[in-house]
């Protein structure tokens, strides 16, 4: 099978061959399109809401409680910068939604649901990944002094 022509995994396939996949297809959509940090943002937040509530709701169904750590995102070190707060903050946030590209953000939204239908990724895996994601977010979104800042593309290492 040529590198041009994988396809999604399948259900009974492994759950770290889903999550590879997953992430090589966003990784290279984010960097093909160079897409902002505010528009990969404005997605992943989206399926961390939606997968989290589903847990969650799952969880009281069944009488248990899912662990902190899927509750709350992953911990940083520049979470006490207040800078980027100041910078931002006094921004209308309907100005910066409104300069998104809605496009770039609907093509990585299909993405992500085709991938997570198609594989039926579970979803403790799939909020795992997402988190990752939201991490390196947050470490770019602390570096931003003023909101054009937002609209830098995404950076994301080779080891991520």
């Amino acid at each position: 099978m040529t590198e041009g022509t994988r396809t999604i995994p399948g259900p009974e396939s492994p759950v770290n061959e889903k999550l590879l996949f997953l992430r090589e297809n966003m990784v290279h959509l984010t960097n093909q399109l160079s897409m902002p940090i505010i528009e990969v943002a404005l997605v992943i937040s989206k399926y961390i809401r939606i997968v989290l509530d589903s847990l969650q709701k799952a969880a009281i169904d069944e009488g248990e409680r899912l662990p902190e750590i899927l509750l709350k995102p992953i911990p940083n070190d520049s979470e006490s910068n207040t800078e980027m707060v100041s910078g931002i903050g006094s921004f209308p946030l309907e100005n910066l939604i409104d300069r998104v590209d809605q496009d770039r953000i609907d093509i990585l939204d299909t993405l992500v649901r085709t991938i997570l239908n198609e594989s039926q990724l579970e979803f403790v895996s799939a909020l795992s990944e997402f988190r990752d994601w939201e991490f390196e977010i947050r470490n770019q979104l602390s570096e931003v002094t003023s909101p054009g800042g937002l609209f830098s593309p995404l950076s994301l290492d080779d080891e991520f």
